[in-house]
Order: structure tokens, then C-alpha cells, then sequence
């Protein structure tokens, strides 16, 4: 039941990864696409495609929350009396990202749609960098099981920097293949971002491959893990990366999203594999942590209502917004 339980919230943290990070990468997109005039093109596509899902995403943010809370009270506890800083700085760009997003779409005037975007763009890459140290420093072992842990040092540290910044990458490549396929006829679009994923798939390998020797010194059993236990889906994030990378040469746009899904998908799961069967780096066990047998039965009840409410209205929400490409941008022809 324990491990059921677990797999369950890991599912949640998965499509949270896939979905809302691809959200978040495209702030990152937003913020570097240039001024005013230059950028209105690639900043209409983030528009469209983000607008009508991004806060559907968050559903998984609070599915993940809500299992912790409820399925591990003692690892919740721990978690947030020391990962504090990071988690708050976490909900603020959460916030202020759907405030800028919101204000720059119904504002008029171009210094405030600049002000309202370069909100919405810095948290988008403020906030996954912190759920990326925060899965460092959980990863290596720096949450003590009664919590109350160092603030400071808990997620500024080789591992919670590399989980940032992989982060970070990991939603730019997932926001620009998403945008390279959004793009539909619009070839000149097609072409912007499939050559930012192409630099994102680059970049995300060489943190990828920094991050061998970061673990190695830092976090060894973590290491030791990924590259036994979690090798087999390692190897196949590598493998749907190289599709990926082979698609966006080839300017092939059928099966590139679901490629890059995987690969990210894939990693997610590699570090739960590697991370299983301790909660917290290598001191608290899941069967440690959980909670009474009658709360699990709820929270199977709660997923179980999530597959049969969430996921079919999530897919039907993607559908509905993903037909017939593009829409011209407002004064455009």
C-alpha cells in the first residue's frame, strides 16, 4: 500500500513536470524574445497556447501537495519547515506569474504590457528553478527527518543548483518543442523556436553531463542509484532525447511532443527509482513516513476520482485548443 501510495504521488509530480513545466519554459521564451515590435509574433504564439491551459496545469501542483500532506504528514512537515524559502519563493513566482500573464493581455499600453510580461517571464524561470533545488536538496539528504533543517544550505548547495538550473533547461526544451509543433502552418514560427529547441537540447545535455560529476561528489548514493537502479530509465530519456533532436532536424513535427514528454517523463522517474525506498535522502523510509492505512485508502479514492474527473478533461481541454494552428495575431494579417 506504502509504495502504491507513493507511485501514485510521483504521478502527480510527472505530469506536473510534462505539462506545467512546459508552461514555465515558455516565460523563459517570453523574456528573451526581444522588444516590442521584434518579439510580438513569438510572443502571440506563447499567448494562444499557453493562455487557455496554464492554470488547469496547477492541478497537479495540488494533487502532489495534497498526497504529501496527507500520505506523508511527517516528510511534509520536514520538507516545509526547511525548504521554507525556496517553497515560498516558489508560490510568489506562481502568483506573480498568473498576475502578469493576466494584466499583460488586458493591458493597452506598451510600457505596462512590458512591465506586466517581465513578471510573468522572470517567475516563470524564478519558480521552477526553486522546485529544482528543492528536489535537491530532499535528493541529497539535507532535510533532516524532524525537520527544522539548515535554511540556508538546504537548497543552496552542488545538487539543489544543478536540480535548478536542470529545471530551468528542462522547461525551456519542453516550451519550445510544445511551440515548435503549436506553430502549425506558420512556418517562419516553426522555424523561431525548433532552433531555440535545438539550443535547449544542447544545453540540457551538457548540464546533464556537469551534473554526472556534481552527484558523483555530492550525492553519491544518489549517483550510485541513477546509474544502476534508474540506468534503464535514463537510458531512455536519452533515446526519446536523440528522437527528439533527430525530429527537430528533420523539421518532423508528428511525434515531437510526445518524444520530449517522455524524455523529461522519463528522468522524473529515474530519480524516484533511484530515490525509492527513502523519502528524504537516505534517513527517512516511505514505510516510516506514512500515514494510517484508513487515510491511504482516501487518497486512492482521491486519485482514482483525478482519473476519471482531471485526465479526461485535461485531454479534452488540449484538444479543443490545438486544432487548426495559430490564431492571426490581433491586427495582423
Amino acid at each position: 500500500m506504502t509504495a502504491a501510495i507513493a507511485a501514485l504521488m510521483f504521478a502527480g509530480v510527472v505530469c506536473y513536470a510534462v505539462l506545467g513545466g512546459a508552461d514555465f519554459g515558455a516565460g523563459l521564451w517570453d523574456l528573451t524574445a526581444g522588444g516590442a515590435a521584434r518579439g510580438r509574433a513569438a510572443r502571440h504564439l506563447i499567448d494562444i497556447s499557453v493562455g487557455p491551459v496554464w492554470e488547469a496545469n496547477h492541478t497537479w501542483l495540488i494533487y502532489c501537495l495534497v498526497f504529501l500532506w496527507s500520505g506523508f504528514p511527517t516528510a511534509f512537515a520536514a520538507i516545509t519547515t526547511t525548504l521554507y524559502f525556496p517553497l515560498g519563493l516558489a508560490v510568489f513566482g506562481i502568483v506573480v506569474r498568473g498576475s502578469g500573464f493576466a494584466f499583460r493581455k488586458a493591458s493597452l499600453r506598451t510600457p505596462e504590457q512590458r512591465l506586466y510580461g517581465v513578471a510573468f517571464a522572470t517567475s516563470s524561470v524564478l519558480t521552477p528553478y526553486c522546485f529544482g533545488a528543492v528536489a535537491g536538496g530532499i535528493a541529497s539528504g539535507r532535510v533532516p527527518t524532524g525537520g527544522n533543517g539548515n535554511a540556508v544550505s538546504s537548497w543552496n548547495n552542488p545538487t539543489s543548483v544543478l536540480g535548478g538550473i536542470l529545471a530551468v533547461v528542462v522547461c525551456a526544451y519542453l516550451a519550445a518543442v510544445y511551440l515548435t509543433a503549436a506553430a502549425g502552418a506558420d512556418a517562419a514560427m516553426r522555424h523561431y523556436y525548433r532552433r531555440r529547441a535545438l539550443v535547449a537540447a544542447a544545453v540540457t545535455g551538457l548540464v546533464t553531463l556537469a551534473g554526472v560529476f556534481v552527484l558523483h561528489s555530492d550525492a553519491h548514493r544518489l549517483f550510485h542509484q541513477l546509474s544502476h537502479r534508474g540506468l534503464p530509465a535514463l537510458i531512455v530519456a536519452g533515446l526519446c532525447g536523440l528522437a527528439g533532436v533527430a525530429l527537430l532536424l528533420t523539421d518532423t513535427v508528428r511525434g515531437l511532443r510526445a518524444t520530449a514528454a517522455a524524455a523529461v517523463a522519463a528522468v522524473v522517474v529515474g530519480w524516484g527509482v533511484a530515490q525509492y525506498p527513502y523519502l528524504l535522502g537516505t534517513h527517512l523510509r516511505l514505510s516510516e513516513a506514512v500515514a494510517p492505512r484508513p487515510t491511504l485508502w482516501v487518497l486512492v479514492g482521491v486519485a482514482c476520482a483525478a482519473a476519471v474527473l482531471i485526465v479526461p478533461s485535461l485531454v479534452t481541454l488540449f484538444r479543443i485548443f490545438d486544432r487548426g494552428g495559430p490564431e492571426p495575431e490581433p491586427g495582423g494579417h
